[in-house]
Order: C-alpha cells, then structure tokens, then sequence
C-alpha cells in the first residue's frame, strides 16, 4: 500500500523520514519537470472535442455515481492529516474545548469527514457531495450520526447551500481534492455559493500540466473577495515499500479567509 509521510512545518523545509527517506516540501515554487515530463507535455496536445467536454459536463452526476457504485467506500484512504495540514482548525478557536462548526463541500464517502470527527469530539460537521450515492454512503457509516454531522447532497455551482445550512453558522469550509472536478468557467459560482461563511481551506493535486494554478487560483478567490492567507506548492513523495516505488506528487494547498467587514 502506498504511505504518505510526515509534513514539514515550515515553507521550503524537507523533512526526510528515517524510515523510508521519502520527504514533503513546502514553497511558491512547483517542482522542475524532468526532460523526460517535459517532452512528453509537449507532445501532450490532444484536446477534448467540445462535444464531449458538454457530454461529460452533462453527465457528470451519472458518472460520479458510477464511480462510486463500482468502487463502493474502497477507492480513496482515509485522510488522517487534515488538522496537522491545517492548523487554523485548531488556531481558530479562543479556547481548546469550543465547539467548531465546519462545512467539507465534496466529501465523498467520507474519508476526509469521518477521520476529523474522530480525532476532534468538539466539531460538527455539515458535508456535501454531487453524488447522491456518495452521500448514501455516508449516511450509512457507522460512524455517522446526526449529532455530530449533517450530510445532504448538492451541486456547489447552483444549488444555494443556504437551503440546508443556516448563514454564519459555519467558521470553516474545506474542500479537499474538489476544484479540478468542476469547470474552470463554474469555479467562481462554488466560491460565491461558500462566501457565506468563514475560512477556507483547499488541497489539490496538481498535474505537471497545471502548474499556473497557484496564480490562477489567487486571482480567482481575490475577484470574489477573499482574503489570501497561504497559496503554495506542497511537494511529496509518496512510497510503496513493497513495490520498491517512489511517485512524486504534487499539490496546491490555499488557505483563503472572508474579510471581517463584509457580509
């Protein structure tokens, strides 16, 4: 099984794992494509037709469905760094013990929500998927219950979030591996529909064809009146032990705050 290691603190810090020498970096800088990556971009030029960007734009729930009814709650781990990846889940709070509400906009079958609301007795949860069988899944976990989280199903592009989750009451919204599902010409309407709360906070894979994002998403959130706080490459590699295999990855990591004078 592939294992993710331990995270740097600090921007532009490696931290090395003595057990298996992968590391994490942090910085504005995306990682130097190799030749190998490069001359194979550049022959990367196919473009989807733009009927087949409408069909699986119109399709898009049908498939996510499919997805998740071929690959059940198995596909994707649980995400167990969620509050050391960011921090404000904790920095936030004026006490250790107050109560935070949050909204994870995405949030498949729950790999990110169910390992959060275990580590953090004091949090609940609003959780919202365009899968309404993602969201089945959800709602049949064990883990799941009504006191500590409300899962319901929603297009973040026109479905208004104000229908099942009050105003001002969230302090921070994640959506985790969620931007790169949704056309680039709907993101600004995800970030008009979550405007309505607090914080937040992204994490993105990044493909070695997207690494203007970082720009690209700055001036996204900045035109619908956000605040920049964090906007970085995060670089890791990821170790398969038993296969001897290293992969490189990388993410954007965005952390973006509502301005207190406006509502």
């Amino acid at each position: 099984m592939f294992q993710e290691n331990p995270s740097a603190n600090c921007l532009n810090i490696i931290t090395t794992s003595t057990e298996d020498g992968a590391f994490q970096k942090k910085g504005h800088s995306a990682r130097v494509l190799s030749p190998e990556e490069a001359e194979r971009l550049a022959k990367d030029q196919v473009l989807v037709s733009e009927f087949k960007q409408l069909k699986l734009e119109k399709e898009a729930q049908k498939n996510w469905d499919l997805f998740y009814k071929r690959n059940s709650t198995n596909f994707f781990k649980d995400r167990h760094w969620t509050t050391r990846e960011f921090e404000e889940l904790k920095a936030c709070r004026e006490f250790a013990d107050q109560k935070l509400t949050i909204l994870e906009a995405g949030c498949g079958v729950g790999n990110c929500l169910f390992p959060l609301l275990e580590e953090d007795l004091n949090i609940f949860a609003y959780a919202c998927d365009f899968s309404p069988r993602a969201v089945e899944y959800v709602k049949k976990n064990a883990l799941y219950s009504t006191e500590r989280c409300k899962v319901f199903q929603c297009d973040l592009t026109k479905d208004d979030l104000l229908e099942n989750i009050p105003a001002d009451s969230v302090d921070v919204v994640m959506l985790i591996f969620v931007l790169s599902a949704i056309h680039p010409d709907k993101m600004h309407l995800v970030l008009k529909n979550i405007y309505k709360y607090n914080w937040y906070l992204m994490r993105q894979e990044i493909r070695v064809h997207q690494m203007s994002k970082v720009k690209f998403l700055s001036q996204l959130f900045k035109a619908e009146g956000y605040e920049q706080v964090v906007n970085e490459y995060v670089q890791r590699e990821t170790v398969n032990r038993k296969e001897d295999l290293r992969v490189p990855r990388v993410f954007l990591q965005s952390k973006f705050q509502k301005p207190f004078n406006k509502t």
